[in-house]
């Protein structure tokens, strides 16, 4: 007797929508993920498709309609709850367009809940392109199975980050001076962690730093990172020993 095929299939495409969703609900597609789907995919009526909105989980849904841009899908059975994400931050000087993209993809597939930009002294970027960053990740997430995208906050000036930090939320700061290793000192519960630009913090920003009660100085190992090495090595540390790579 031949086996069940698995439904849906390995090769269904998986889709983040900006919509919530639920079962019996229709959604038209457009635009590049209706490209994709038609183009790409060969999607016809009939044909399974993942979705999630960051909201309620993983859905099952259908293609009821297709034209030459757009597919009507029906929305069938939930495939998954929306996933518990470990209470981190990643408060990260933003560097050069490409390696921000980078970092910004890479805290998602790590499961950070929340990325912040933050200015400092020595930052070299001055704005950025939130709607660009806001695509990488979605496309991180999209190919790496997570249900739930991380807060994109604005670029946020270090002083302003520091004046309104949480009471109860450790601050993980890698310190070029050096500091206790990650590893070590990563707890569970509400955290974040803050990576300098290149060429570090100065003198006053690192005194800033440490007058917050919640500060903590880490060291990343003896060899000098690059910023965007240094955020997802320090992601890595957490996730491994406080968040839930533990589980």
């Amino acid at each position: 007797m031949p086996a069940t095929p698995a439904w849906p299939p390995d090769s269904t495409p998986r889709l983040f929508v900006d919509t919530a969703l639920a079962a019996g609900a229709t959604l038209t597609v457009d635009g590049a993920q209706a490209h994709y789907l038609l183009a790409v995919m060969r999607a016809k009526p009939g044909a399974p498709v993942r979705l999630f909105d960051d909201q309620s989980g993983e859905w099952l849904a259908t293609v009821a309609e297709a034209s030459r841009r757009a597919l009507t899908l029906t929305i069938g059975a939930q495939l998954a709850p929306r996933e518990a994400v470990p209470d981190l931050w990643l408060c990260a000087a933003p560097i050069k367009r490409g390696r921000i993209d980078w970092v910004a993809e890479k805290a998602t597939e790590l499961g950070v809940a929340r990325l912040v930009p933050v200015a400092t002294r020595r930052t070299v970027v001055d704005r950025l392109n939130a709607e660009r960053l806001r695509a990488h990740m979605v496309e991180a997430a999209e190919q790496c199975e997570r249900t739930a995208l991380p807060d994109l906050a604005p670029l946020t000036p270090l002083p302003a980050l520091l004046a309104a930090w949480p009471a109860g939320r450790a601050l993980y700061f890698a310190d070029e001076e050096g500091g206790a290793p990650l590893a070590e000192v990563a707890r569970p519960g509400a955290a974040a962690i803050l990576i300098g630009p290149e060429g570090g913090f100065t003198a006053e920003e690192r005194a800033a730093i440490r007058a917050v009660p919640a500060a903590v100085a880490v060291s990343l190992g003896p060899r000098i990172l690059r910023a965007d090495t240094a955020a997802v090595a320090a992601v890595a540390l957490w996730m491994a020993a406080a968040g839930d790579w533990i589980k």
